[in-house]
């Protein structure tokens, strides 16, 4: 198997004296005010007005994202300061996070030592985390498998003004996000659904979640043939991965579902070749519970979790599924397949209906599940369908703080004539292209029950064409932050 370069780990911690302290960067924000925050006035104060004339004369701006990179004039302290525009806006988390992301990135055209951020003098104490959640983000790349990586990490970033609390949470935080994008960013012959458990086996060794695999025969005696029928086409046998974190006490758990498909060929309504090329990321559901449930477990969150990840490999066989069949759920529903690219779904009727079993107080699931959401929603915001609205709310003000961006679908009773089929209880596609976001949530409902319940959909976010300054392309770990804040401050 192949074996792709370890996720970027630069040793962490804070710092206090940064501007006689050796290091390869000192980096500083500015706002586009263009007051001199107190890192850049003392830097000034030492060279007699140096970075004043710079900002006088427009060399430096404060435009937000923009970077400017100087060769310090002093002989002691950094070599060279990175000066971060922060714009005119809100100074937020997400701003916190996006600026000291694109500061690393920066910095990555080559190996650097030291690294000194000292943005935490323009951020509430609240945002600090956030800086260093952001920096370990902008460490994670895609090209995972180039034996000369373009983008290096620096073996320490210290961070000046920022709490050891602060630190420890956006360390947490920021790994779990990368342990996302790195599962997403394998290619599918690396991670299948035994892989996927394996990794997962090894990410939670020694930790305090419990892990449980469901293999095929254990699919088959508990009667989770949605699940199978889509597995069915590949060498590659399905498994359910259960994730168990349990803060103590006797309140019924939260859960967390993912739509795990390892790669998506399509079956036999098969995709062009373009529409394949990025189907390893149709597993990024499931790789977002994984990362979330790393994260509540290094925070040490006190709630009680279940992660469950459905995963299958949608291939073209002889034993494919095929269209016009019709499929017994676990639940006992009966679906009819009328096209085997819309298997994410099938493979979730199965998957929530084992949470459901487990009695969940609340439930969200996350899956890349349809281009109908894209077409709606663009490729940088996650759609939302709900059953409950004051669950939805709690989700939208826990994305909102945290800066990634999200909106509410309706779902109304009328959407349910869309998925009734002639010969089975449902159907697994609406009626031709219209709604078909909305149509794929009113399928998944009908498999929670009476659980308040948020359907996310991430196909636009979960994985990305092109690089931005904050992110490499490729998988981006859309949605752990905004869930582990969710989990957090839960009160349902």
């Amino acid at each position: 198997m192949l074996d792709s370069n370890p996720i970027p780990s630069p040793e962490i911690s804070t710092v206090t004296e940064v501007l006689e302290q050796q290091s390869d960067v000192l980096v500083a924000g500015l706002t586009e005010e263009g007051s001199l925050p107190s890192t850049l006035a003392a830097v000034n104060g030492m060279t007699e007005g140096w970075l004043e004339r710079l900002v006088e004369n427009g060399e430096i701006r404060g435009k937000r994202g923009e970077m400017t990179l100087l060769a310090s004039p002093r002989d002691v302290g950094p070599r060279m300061i990175l000066v971060v525009g922060l714009g005119a806006g809100d100074l937020d988390r997400n701003l916190a996070f996006e600026s000291a992301s694109t500061a690393v990135r920066r910095l990555a055209d080559r190996q650097r030592d030291t690294v000194i951020i000292s943005l935490s003098e323009c951020f509430p104490e609240e945002a600090h985390d956030a800086l260093v959640t952001g920096a370990l983000s902008g460490c994670e790349q895609q090209a995972i498998y180039q034996s000369d990586p373009s983008l290096l990490a620096p073996e320490k970033i210290l961070f000046s003004g920022v709490s050891e609390g602060s630190v420890q949470r956006g360390r947490a935080v920021g790994e779990s996000v990368n342990q996302t994008r790195r599962l997403v960013n394998e290619p599918p012959a690396v991670i299948y659904p035994e892989s996927f458990t394996e990794k997962a086996v090894a990410i939670f060794e020694g930790t305090r979640v419990s892990v449980e695999i469901w293999d095929e025969q254990r699919l088959v005696a508990e009667g989770c043939r949605a699940m199978l029928a889509v597995g069915a086409g590949s060498s590659k046998a399905p498994r359910l991965l259960i994730l168990r974190y349990e803060a103590g006490g006797t309140e019924s758990p939260l859960a967390v579902v993912g739509k795990g498909v390892t790669f998506d060929s399509g079956g036999l309504s098969l995709k062009p070749s373009e529409g394949m090329v990025d189907m390893k990321c149709d597993m990024a559901g499931a790789a977002t519970v994984v990362g979330v449930m790393h994260g509540i477990d290094k925070l040490g969150v006190k709630q009680n979790v279940i992660g469950y990840c459905g995963l299958a490999e949608n291939m073209v066989s002889g034993d494919s599924y095929k269209l016009g069949d019709v499929i017994e759920t676990r639940s006992g529903k009966t679906i009819e397949i009328l096209n085997t690219d819309a298997e994410g779904r099938v493979v979730l009727a199965d998957t929530l209906d084992v949470a459901i079993q487990h009695e969940p107080r609340a439930m969200v699931d996350l899956a890349t599940l349809t281009g109908a959401c894209m077409v709606a929603l663009g490729t940088e915001v996650a759609g939302l369908m709900t059953n409950n609205q004051d669950l939805c709310n709690d989700f939208q003000s826990a994305a909102g703080v945290e800066g990634e961006p999200v909106w509410q679908l309706p779902m109304f009773d009328l959407y349910n004539e869309k998925v009734k089929s002639k010969v089975a209880d449902i159907k697994n596609v609406g009626e031709g292209r219209w709604g078909g976001a909305i149509t794929a949530a009113k399928f998944l409902e009908n498999f929670v029950g009476d659980v308040p319940w948020v359907h996310i959909d991430i196909a636009g976010p979960a994985f990305a064409d092109g690089a931005k300054p904050a992110r490499d392309a490729g998988a981006t770990g859309v949605m752990v932050r905004s869930l582990i804040r969710w989990i957090e401050n839960s009160n349902v």
